[in-house]
């Protein structure tokens, strides 16, 4: 007698059930692969040996109880948040511009697909020419990798809106400054949240190569530091707590910057503009 076979449904139900399995398998799956690369396939005086999970994972223990990853790992996310700061402040507003005003997006669209194609990492010898060496150039380089996708998601987001909402907006008297906060700005949330998340996965993957600019902290400095020392069972270390912290700053990007969406009373879609 043969087994039941499982419908789809039925293993789609499964799946939600251990929502956590198919991560976990998965997970310990890599750490094999890598404990596999660096311990068995490697002559035992090989430097990779250094890299092996066996020796990384003691040493990011070791690290944090030596009060050394926790400061910089404070200092890279602070120079995150103000690099992010600044590309909203400028991305966004440069966004509605362009999708607003058919004239500035013609004028605007040579200069930013030339410029938006340059590495940002290309700019640190200009940024440390300008700034010299400390925060300001990291803030440059952070700003420069995550504006670009702020504005085109801004002005993505502002082409998309339906020209009916702003023409009854108008028959109704709504000023300029009206049209943009009760119509536009509502409109295009979801487009702007997007660009910042896209900008926030940029911006830490610029981050740790700028910290190398002459920064005396943060977890791009460790890197250095530790490579310095050869110690590269702490160089390992840092590159996986990196990989960890860039994993949860997706995830809290995504939780908190998505669309939330409330039931509509009836008084509330009769309600007139």
């Amino acid at each position: 007698m043969s087994a039941p076979t499982r419908t789809a449904p039925e293993t789609a139900r499964t799946v939600r059930q251990l929502p956590l399995v198919p991560q976990a398998v998965a997970i310990v799956i890599a750490i094999a692969l890598w404990w596999l690369v660096t311990t068995v396939l490697v002559a035992p005086d090989s430097l990779v040996r250094d890299f092996a999970p066996q020796y990384v994972f003691p040493a990011i223990v070791d690290l944090f109880a030596r009060g050394v990853l926790l400061p910089d790992t404070l200092a890279s996310l602070w120079r995150l948040l103000v690099g992010l700061l600044i590309a909203a402040t400028l991305g966004i507003p440069l966004g509605l511009l362009i999708g607003l005003n058919p004239l500035v997006e013609r004028a605007t669209m040579p200069i930013m697909q030339f410029l938006r194609m340059i590495s940002p990492l290309s700019w640190a010898p200009i940024a440390v020419a300008l700034f010299g060496i400390g925060h300001q150039p990291v803030f440059f380089l952070i700003a420069a990798a995550a504006i670009w996708p702020i504005v085109i998601n801004t002005a993505a987001g502002v082409h998309g809106i339906d020209q009916g909402y702003l023409m009854v907006a108008r028959s109704f008297g709504a000023t300029r400054l009206e049209l943009l906060t009760t119509v536009v700005l509502p409109a295009i949330r979801a487009q702007v949240q997007t660009g910042l998340r896209v900008g926030l996965g940029i911006a830490w993957v610029v981050l740790v190569p700028a910290e190398m600019l002459g920064v005396r902290s943060g977890l791009g400095y460790q890197i250095l530091n530790a490579r310095d020392q050869l110690a590269y069972d702490q160089v390992m270390a840092v590159i996986v707590v990196i990989g960890f912290l860039g994993f949860w700053l997706d995830w809290a990007a995504r939780h908190l910057l998505r669309e939330r969406r409330r039931p509509v009373s009836v008084e509330e879609a009769d309600r007139p503009l």
